[in-house]
């Protein structure tokens, strides 16, 4: 018997996600913030979750370890989206990519084309294409957690992160200089599994679709 394979992640992606599950019947057995297990059952025999970091689930569904996935407008991005249909905009897990600086610094003359500006971020190709189109040099420092530290300390002038409710920018005396662009989660679709396997996954695609409208 065919069956459909989904990646998630855990947290707020995870939780967001369930009401459109159940809009296409599909309800998980456990929940993997309580469950250790990877793979979790559903309630349907030809339909299971994987749990996978964020980051990770473009490259799960791209080499065809599942077929379907939910991801991050940033994770895409950074990514590459190859070999990946990218179908539906779920409009969840909403926030927006920004760039932020402590609150004295003079940004607007960082950024006159041909300027310099060193960012801090983990969101590398999206920080590069946002300062390559002013037609400013950038200077980019990768990290992998805590952002908002690189300027405190000296490390960077600035910083490129998602951001939801600003509370962490406030309470590290940074601001929000400039919105890159906003962020929602995407469905996912290996192109392989969509020609192989479209009686499985067109139903959950149109129940997504509808649950979402």
């Amino acid at each position: 018997m065919s069956s459909i394979t989904i990646a998630l992640s855990k947290g707020r992606i995870f939780e967001e996600t369930l009401p459109l599950l159940a809009a296409a019947g599909i309800e998980p057995s456990e929940n993997p913030e309580r469950s250790r297990k990877l793979i979790i059952g559903t309630n349907r025999p030809d339909v299971r979750v994987v749990i996978v970091r964020a980051t990770d689930t473009p490259t799960y569904v791209q080499h065809g370890a599942a077929d379907l996935g939910i991801a991050g407008r940033d994770v895409l991005i950074e990514h590459g989206g190859t070999g990946l249909y990218q179908p539906l905009d779920l409009k969840i897990a909403k926030c927006r990519m920004c760039v932020a600086t402590p609150a004295g610094f003079d940004y607007a003359a960082a950024v006159r084309p041909g300027g310099r500006i060193r960012i801090a971020t983990k969101y590398v190709n999206t920080a590069r294409n946002h300062f390559a189109g002013k037609g400013v040099h950038l200077d980019l420092i990768k990290l992998y957690g805590s952002m908002e530290l690189a300027p405190l300390v000296g490390l960077a002038d600035g910083i490129v992160d998602l951001v939801s409710s600003g509370g962490t920018l406030r309470a590290n005396n940074l601001v929000e200089v400039e919105e890159i662009m906003h962020i929602s989660s995407r469905l996912i679709v290996n192109q392989a599994s969509m020609k192989m396997k479209r009686e499985l996954i067109q139903p959950v695609l149109d129940a997504f679709a509808g649950a979402v409208a």
